[in-house]
This record gives structure tokens, C-alpha cells and sequence, in this order.
């Protein structure tokens, strides 16, 4: 795709929003689901789509790219895919008599990690230093990825056959955790008489690029967070840690993430501060899959006992 003449500071607000509506004609009926996905990358975090196969995962992905004219590459995680087909690899050339580094598919704006937990650890584990830290290393050698990067992994169910459970580590590199679920009645109606997803994904224009979702991440700093805010911030992630169903609470990073990703939600919402119910509204999306139960619940019942429990002052 071809770039886009930067946006002046004022216009960056309409495109968002235009970006966002051009979405949602592709992913019908999920307004919430994309607003979350679109606050993920604008925080600059990565986003993990779980859900049954079928619901429209990897279109999201698609549209997120083609919306933000991002270099897209798609890598089908599968039980023998290896670290080297994600990352790369150093091969020799007889002619120059030197070991050359081949960039893999990682080497993009936007990554698309399909069913990401059919691959084994070993695989999974590959993205680690590119999700926290934008680089990878190979046979000693740092190489800086691009700017921006993310990574949007789709991930099936677990109880589905052939697939590996994501270790916490992975998890945590997440900043939210998104189900899109089956469509209601009037959009799956518009879905099975309506233009093919295929054709509409063709028809996408960029309405951002690299460089204006660089800018939007640095306006989204200067988004007002007070200290009655971050009080009540640092009391959910205190709760988590101190209550006895959870034998895992929420680490300083989850907390970092949450500020990110509020202060990303309060800007889409048109608004130059974070207010409380910013928090609540990604509270669940962020700490349901890094909060580890002491007695089998679920991570987003967790979630939610915490938003419960927790009062804002």
C-alpha cells in the first residue's frame, strides 16, 4: 500500500474514527470488539483474538492492517513450525564466504500469528523478545524490527484438539485478550446476503500510516491520568494480588498496560483524561488472561469478582 501524507495533529481524531467505521462495515455487529483492537495497537500493544474458528478473527486482522497501511504477514501456526520460520536465519553464501541473515515474516508492521497455540512452546516462545522488546536476536546478532510492530495471534479454544496451552510469560506479552463470539441474528442475516468478506477486505483504503500511529501513541501519553485515577488503578491491581482465589495477581506491567490502554480508550472517546469507567471497560479484556486461579475459576470471572469488589473513591 502506498503511504499517506502525514496528518496534521487535528485531522488524526477523524481518521481514527473513519478508520474504525471502515472496520466495522467488515466486521459486522463487533463495534466493541474492534474499538478494543483499535486501542490495543494505538497503546502500541499486542492484541490476542480467542474464540471458536469461523467468527471472523484473522479478517479483523486483515482490516487492522489495510486500515493502517501496516506491512502485513500471516504465519499458520502449526505443530511443526519452527522458531527459524518465524525469526529467520543465517545461511552461507559461497561467494562472499559469509553467513547471511534472511529476515522472516516477524520482519513486519503487523504480524498475524494464526492459531497461534497449535505450535508448540518452543515456537511460541520466539515471539517473546519481539514482543517486548521490537528486535530479535539470531546466532548473537540483535536485528531492530520495525516501527511500529505488533502482533495480533489468534488463538482456538482450548478444549479444541491439537493445541498447547500459551505459558504465562506468552500471555503476559498480551495487552488484551479479545472474543469476538458468534454474530446476533440482524448481522449474521447482512453476513450471508451481503458482498463476500474477501471482496470488502480488497476494497479497504488506508486511513492512517506508520508514521500517524506513531504520533496518536505519543498524543495518548499526554492523556490526563489523575492521582485519584491511579489510586484506583493501583487498588485493583493490589486486590489482585492479595485475594485468595488468585494464586497469581497482576504484575507492575499488567498495571503499565492498563494505564497505556486507558489512556488510548479515553482519546478514541474523544476525551483528554481518563475517567474510572475507562479502566472497568478494559479491565477484563487486560487482566482476565494473566490472573492465575488458586481454585479453577476462570480468569475473566476473576476479572470481574475484582471490578466488584474494588470501590472508586
Amino acid at each position: 500500500m502506498s503511504a499517506i501524507t502525514p496528518l496534521r495533529d487535528e485531522n488524526l481524531q477523524r481518521q481514527v474514527h473513519a478508520a474504525i467505521a471502515q472496520v466495522n462495515k467488515v466486521l459486522l455487529g463487533k463495534a466493541r470488539q474492534v474499538k478494543l483492537a483499535f486501542t490495543c495497537l494505538i497503546a502500541g500493544g499486542h492484541l490476542l483474538l480467542e474464540d471458536v474458528p469461523g467468527v471472523g478473527k484473522t479478517t479483523l486482522a486483515h482490516a487492522l492492517a489495510a486500515s493502517f497501511a501496516l506491512d502485513f504477514q500471516r504465519v499458520q501456526f502449526t505443530s511443526d513450525l519452527l522458531p527459524s520460520d518465524i525469526i529467520g536465519v543465517s545461511m552461507y553464501e559461497r561467494e562472499t564466504g559469509q553467513f547471511r541473515f534472511h529476515p522472516g515474516p516477524v520482519f513486519a508492521g503487523l504480524l498475524l500469528a494464526d492459531e497461534i497455540n497449535r505450535a508448540t512452546p518452543k515456537t511460541q516462545s520466539a515471539l517473546l523478545e519481539a514482543m517486548a522488546e521490537r528486535q530479535v536476536t539470531v546466532d548473537g546478532q540483535t536485528h531492530a524490527l520495525p516501527e511500529p510492530f505488533f502482533v495480533v495471534a489468534t488463538q482456538n479454544p482450548l478444549d479444541l484438539a491439537g493445541t498447547f496451552p500459551l505459558p504465562d510469560s506468552q500471555l503476559d506479552r498480551f495487552m488484551l485478550r479479545v472474543s469476538l463470539d458468534y454474530p446476533d441474528a440482524s448481522a449474521e442475516r447482512e453476513l450471508l446476503t451481503g458482498t463476500d468478506r474477501r471482496d470488502l477486505l480488497t476494497r479497504l483504503t488506508p486511513q492512517l500510516d506508520a508514521p500517524s500511529l506513531n504520533l496518536l501513541y505519543r498524543q495518548t501519553q499526554a492523556i490526563t491520568a489523575s492521582p485519584a485515577l491511579l489510586d484506583y488503578l493501583q487498588a485493583l491491581l493490589a486486590a489482585s494480588r492479595r485475594h485468595p482465589d488468585i494464586r497469581v495477581g497482576l504484575s507492575p506491567r499488567a498495571g503499565l498496560s492498563l494505564l497505556a490502554a486507558a489512556r488510548a480508550w479515553a482519546m478514541i472517546s474523544d476525551r483528554g483524561h481518563v475517567l474510572p469507567e475507562d479502566l472497568q471497560a478494559l479491565f477484563v479484556p487486560l487482566a482476565a488472561h494473566r490472573l492465575v486461579a488458586a481454585r479453577g475459576a476462570s480468569g475473566e470471572m476473576l476479572a470481574r469478582t475484582l471490578l466488584n469488589e474494588v470501590a472508586v473513591d
